[in-house]
């Protein structure tokens, strides 16, 4: 089975954030920082084989909520994100130019206008996110929370981990990561190919900016 060919890809949103101050606003009715001008700024690092260090690819997320839209009665929040950076084509990196994204928090979840949860800070039961003939992808929750080191600053965070599982059910050794803080947003995410337990992009919160 050429299973190598295949990539969890295991996505993660692209928030952006303007601060290199530590403090954390702790707003338990707005998790997400769902607010109107929040703005963030992820920095993406790729794994170097010959160091076995991440180092700075050049591609830069710049994410901001523009808007709102109602859909079928239900408020969502239109996020934009600039990508710069990323002539080459890096693999995991997001493609240069603009992309818009509708999310909303329906009760901890993080959702799209298509119904999809990007995240969850509260279920702690393993979801499926994606299945195919070779395999599915599962994302989980991991109890307690962690204290995330990014050029932003020093985040209190959950996370969840995302992995694939063959159709023999055998785990594959490909893991990725996506951490959240209470009011900031997601702080920082990874990107592996399933065959590799080293992921290949690791996506860091530069700053931000919260209303």
């Amino acid at each position: 089975m050429k299973r190598i060919f295949f990539y969890a890809s295991l996505m993660a949103l692209c928030f952006s954030c303007n601060s290199n101050d530590d403090a954390q606003p702790q707003n338990e009715d707005n998790f997400y920082a769902l607010t109107v001008g929040n703005e963030w700024v992820y920095k993406n690092y790729k794994y170097n084989t010959n160091t076995q260090l991440y180092e700075d690819t050049g591609v830069i997320d710049s994410v901001s909520i523009v808007g709102t839209e109602e859909l079928n009665g239900n408020t969502y929040y239109k996020f934009r994100r600039w990508t710069t950076g990323n002539e080459s084509g890096i693999t995991f990196c997001n493609e240069n130019g603009e992309h818009f994204e509708l999310l909303r928090d329906s009760l901890g979840y993080l959702i799209n206008d298509g119904g999809a949860i990007k995240f969850t800070n509260n279920d702690y039961s393993e979801r499926e996110v994606s299945s195919q003939s070779w395999g599915t992808i599962y994302e989980k929750l991991a109890a307690g929370e962690t204290d995330m080191n990014v050029e932003a600053g020093t985040f209190s965070c959950v996370f969840s981990e995302r992995y694939a599982v063959e159709s023999s059910g055998n785990q594959l050794p490909g893991l990725d990561h996506y951490y959240y803080s209470d009011g900031i947003g997601l702080i920082f995410d990874t990107s592996s190919f399933v065959s590799n337990p080293i992921h290949t992009i690791e996506r860091r919160l530069d700053s931000y900016t919260i209303q």
